[in-house]
């Protein structure tokens, strides 16, 4: 067999970077063993503007967001499946100083495409939003377990996924190519989260575990709109609830635990009024993150056909679509990354 590219790892960030590669009429195959690609079926597939505590814009926004949608209406063409939902996320005010904030920003330019309302009254008997909330545009999730699971059949028909787990002991990388058991390639590419700390080219790079937890819950409220203060609050199609997540660098075991059910039961109580039934579904995940919160993109120091594509943590739902064109000038035309996500950033590491 032989292809363009080799491809380790068919999470978010392999499952993309995959797509535009064949979408450009280049030949792919890739390693992944269903299962270990939990980081990416846990999450929650929100992509969001406006994001964390004090609620900013997110970083690069302007450039990101524009890809989002295009991107998975594509892959949803291509796999003749729904898994894209365009929602409204409503982020409720903690104070009056905040919603005026608010309200002077909704006439700037650089928040005016994402945000559709702001609201100065309670929206909702439900939830605890006394001062009102912002409600953004550009906003949504994808139901990650089903875009991968379809892309995954869609691979194995055209023979262009292997499911077992990767064994480095079997490749053989030299500067005319790649080859791994019956198959030789031009290029390498690491797109295998936290795996590729055990790799012999990227064990050096700083990716930190960052362990997530998730719930589904059977609630007595369920709005289209998402809502996301301290927890975010999404209703699915079949009205399950899911919640979540949860942030742990210092535990990484792979289990879910009580403490994360907790904390995010208690976040939800005092986000929404409305009691939980039933816990549905409790879900754990190690995410790949980097120290200084950006993805990793570039080519190895010595060897020019091995790559990676990887670190996009818990936005990578929103980072992928934009990135892995990004990866794309790097792996047609030698165009470098920026530097704040290039690979080399962490060369002083080797």
């Amino acid at each position: 067999m032989d292809v363009d590219f080799l491809l380790i790892g068919q999470g978010l960030a392999g499952t993309a970077l995959s797509y535009k590669l064949i979408n450009s009429g280049k030949s792919v195959h890739i390693i992944d063993q269903a299962g270990n690609n939990n980081c990416s079926r846990i999450a929650a597939g929100l992509f969001n503007p406006v994001t964390g505590r004090k609620m900013v814009k997110t970083w690069w926004a302007d450039l990101l967001f524009p890809e989002i949608v295009p991107f998975y209406q594509s892959l949803e063409a291509f796999l003749n499946t729904r898994f894209l939902y365009n929602r409204s996320i409503y982020r409720p005010f903690l104070s009056i100083e905040e919603q005026n904030e608010w309200m002077g920003r909704s006439g700037e330019e650089e928040y005016s495409g994402y945000i559709q309302a702001v609201k100065k009254t309670s929206q909702y008997n439900e939830v605890n939003d006394p001062y009102g909330g912002l409600l953004l545009n550009q906003t949504g999730y994808v139901d990650l377990n089903t875009m991968m699971d379809a892309y995954t059949s869609r691979l194995k028909e055209r023979g262009e996924l292997t499911d077992e787990p990767f064994d480095e002991d079997q490749l053989i990388v030299k500067d005319e190519g790649i080859s791994y058991k019956n198959i030789k390639a031009k290029a390498l590419i690491y797109a295998n989260g936290m795996g590729a700390k055990s790799s012999r080219f990227f064990h050096w790079v700083p990716l930190i575990p960052n362990k997530g937890e998730i719930l589904v819950v059977d609630q007595d409220f369920a709005p289209q709109e998402i809502i996301n203060r301290g927890v975010f609050r999404i209703t699915l199609p079949d009205k399950g609830i899911r919640v979540g997540s949860t942030y742990n660098s210092r535990e990484v075991d792979n289990g879910p635990t009580a403490s994360a059910k907790e904390e995010i039961l208690e976040k939800l109580e005092k986000l929404v009024y409305a009691p939980v039934n039933h816990i549905v579904e409790h879900k754990s995940g190690i995410r790949p993150t980097t120290g200084d919160r950006k993805p990793i993109l570039g080519k190895h120091p010595q060897h020019a056909n091995v790559y990676m594509f990887n670190g996009f943590g818990a936005k990578g739902v929103s980072l992928v679509p934009y990135f892995s064109g990004i990866m794309l000038d790097l792996l047609f035309y030698e165009k470098e990354p920026p530097k704040e996500l290039n690979i080399s950033r962490f060369f002083k590491y080797i």
